[in-house]
């Protein structure tokens, strides 16, 4: 999987409502038509994806909580992988032919992992969405033990507590999902500016060019610590 694995909690492994259960399989073709995927990209269908199954369908009809703006519905997507690897192109290019916000399950050798990204209206367009990075669980055993349906007020409360529960540091007092959200892309973009600092450490022979990006590197470590926080 081409992102970090986050943390080994089932928590984000919710026990989704019998009412909910929709069990529909999607072809890709389905997907392809809707997404306008080119060649690249059915090619990645192809070699990573078994299966693509709509879980469950969670809506004002079936879970009794009523929509809100920018989540009318909730979709869970079982992902049957035929490798280890998913590239995150297919999973935008789902989230980009199904209008409604989605969690994903991949499975793969037994095991399963939880994935979403935070996906929301364009504020100046309501046909289109925006979609953050994508936040994950580790991989845990399939029939791993599930975690209780958070308890929420509307779907849109449902949905933000399912992506907490992906987003690996915990919410500032008075901070909202969409802030949230935005540090951790911050968090995984200086993580990314360490690790390239210390592999220029790594491989530096002059001295006093190691003393720079050593303190360069220190200088970023801080940062990152500030924004976990």
């Amino acid at each position: 999987m081409s992102l970090p694995t986050r943390f080994e909690s089932n928590a984000a492994f919710i026990n989704y409502p019998k009412q909910a259960a929709f069990g529909r399989t999607l072809p890709k073709n389905k997907i392809y038509e809707h997404s306008g995927a080119n060649t690249r990209l059915k090619d990645l269908f192809v070699e990573q994806v078994e299966q693509i199954v709509w879980l469950y369908k969670l809506a004002p009809e079936t879970i009794n909580l009523p929509a809100k703006s920018g989540v009318p519905e909730l979709q869970i997507f079982s992902i049957q992988l035929k490798t280890s690897e998913l590239n995150l192109d297919v999973l935008r290019c789902i989230d980009g032919a199904v209008q409604f916000p989605i969690i994903f399950e991949l499975s793969f050798d037994g095991r399963t992992q939880v994935i979403a990204a935070y996906k929301r209206p364009n504020a100046s367009d309501a046909s289109r969405w925006v979609l953050s990075d994508y936040f994950a669980t580790g991989w845990l055993p399939s029939d791993c033990e599930r975690a209780a349906i958070p308890l929420a007020l509307d779907l849109g409360g449902l949905y933000e507590q399912a992506l907490q529960r992906l987003i690996p540091m915990p919410a500032r007092p008075q901070e909202s999902l969409a802030d949230l959200v935005s540090r951790a892309e911050l968090v995984a973009a200086k993580q990314r500016e360490v690790e390239k600092a210390a592999s220029r450490l790594a491989k530096e022979k002059q001295f006093n060019r190691k003393v720079e990006i050593n303190a360069e590197l220190r200088k970023l470590k801080d940062e990152l610590e500030a924004l976990k926080q």
